[in-house]
């Protein structure tokens, strides 16, 4: 798997961001002081901040893993796939964020969140109806998986299909109930799941056939799919990848946008990673940034996955660039 798993923010948690903050009160670090100008070979020291922004990556360092509807073949009629890849064209990634946002901060439930963007974008507008029927569209047990899952119902619903939602739990739970046809759609991503069946079909150790490219990407799925009897709609341009964040005052401080420039402009002792204690060995993480863009560090700060203690040490100026994940609603412009 290329992603790192989410981890909910404990007590222990807490207290890392406590120590954190005492650790790391140095001017230019803590937000008191005037950030370095990120001379060359002194790199970028964090900035603080409210607004976390992504850096694009424009080497293509992260594998695609845009939201996708897997679909057991045996119930994949051309009107399915047309309700379902209506909600693949209404999506992109800057409104999936607001669509998590809805739910993981404005405490909207999945359902109400997916009908106020149906409302919104007019989802059914264009969906045609289909020959009925029951369908179960199963959704992993994060509140993403179930947005996703309810927009499905809805365009499935307007097609005159009768829908259920029902959370299953992660992929080695949920993706040999969509083969058996227990249940019969679910939202997917790209990238991940090409590897979770390359994996099941060739073997453990496969050659990766996942790749940057969506639709390089997305070939290789199809293929894959054809052999545990799983059809594709179409990718949404929507993705929940590993990324990059840093404040937006930092990138307007250094003049940066992308993982290039960061690289051109930040290498040094003065910038500060920070994410999940296992970063330093992944090649989609410290690795991966040091051999695509250049970029070199100061001492790694191990906090987590993507979660609250990564952004919030952003926030604090404590690091200057974390991992998170592309899609968090905390991405969400404040």
């Amino acid at each position: 798997m290329y992603r790192f798993a989410r981890v909910s923010l404990s007590i222990s948690g807490l207290a890392v961001v406590t120590a954190l903050a005492a650790a790391c009160g140095e001017p230019g670090q803590s937000g008191t002081g005037a950030p370095p100008t990120g001379a060359a070979g002194e790199g970028c020291a964090p900035v603080a901040g409210d607004q976390l922004v992504v850096l694009e990556d424009d080497k293509g360092l992260q594998t695609a893993d845009n939201v996708v509807p897997a679909v057991n073949a045996d119930v994949a009629t051309p009107e399915i796939l047309e309700a379902l890849d209506a909600v693949s064209a209404a999506l992109d990634t800057p409104k999936l964020v607001e669509l998590n946002k809805a739910v993981t901060i404005d405490r909207r439930t999945s359902a109400e969140a997916a009908q106020a963007f149906a409302d919104a974008e007019n989802l059914t507008a264009a969906v045609s109806a289909g020959d009925g029927g029951e369908l179960v569209v199963g959704a992993a047990n994060f509140p993403e998986s179930e947005t996703l899952a309810h927009l499905y119902r809805i365009a499935l619903e307007a097609a005159g299909y009768n829908v259920e939602v029902r959370t299953i739990g992660n992929r080695e739970l949920y993706e040999p109930a969509l083969e058996r046809g227990e249940i019969h759609v679910v939202p997917e991503y790209v990238g991940t799941l090409t590897e979770f069946l390359n994996a099941k079909v060739n073997g453990a150790d496969p050659e990766p056939l996942a790749s940057s490219d969506v639709q390089q990407t997305m070939t290789a799925l199809r293929d894959l799919g054809g052999q545990v009897g799983l059809v594709f709609g179409e990718p949404s341009e929507a993705a929940d990848q590993n990324a990059f964040a840093v404040t937006q005052a930092f990138a307007d401080t250094y003049g940066v946008r992308t993982l290039t420039e960061l690289g051109q402009k930040c290498s040094g002792a003065e910038t500060l990673l920070g994410g999940p204690p296992e970063c330093p060995q992944r090649p989609f993480c410290q690795p991966g940034l040091e051999e695509t863009y250049g970029l070199t560090f100061g001492p790694f700060v191990s906090l987590d996955a993507g979660g609250p203690l990564t952004k919030e040490a952003l926030r604090r100026g404590e690091i200057s660039v974390g991992l998170v994940f592309s899609s968090d609603g905390d991405l969400a412009a404040r």
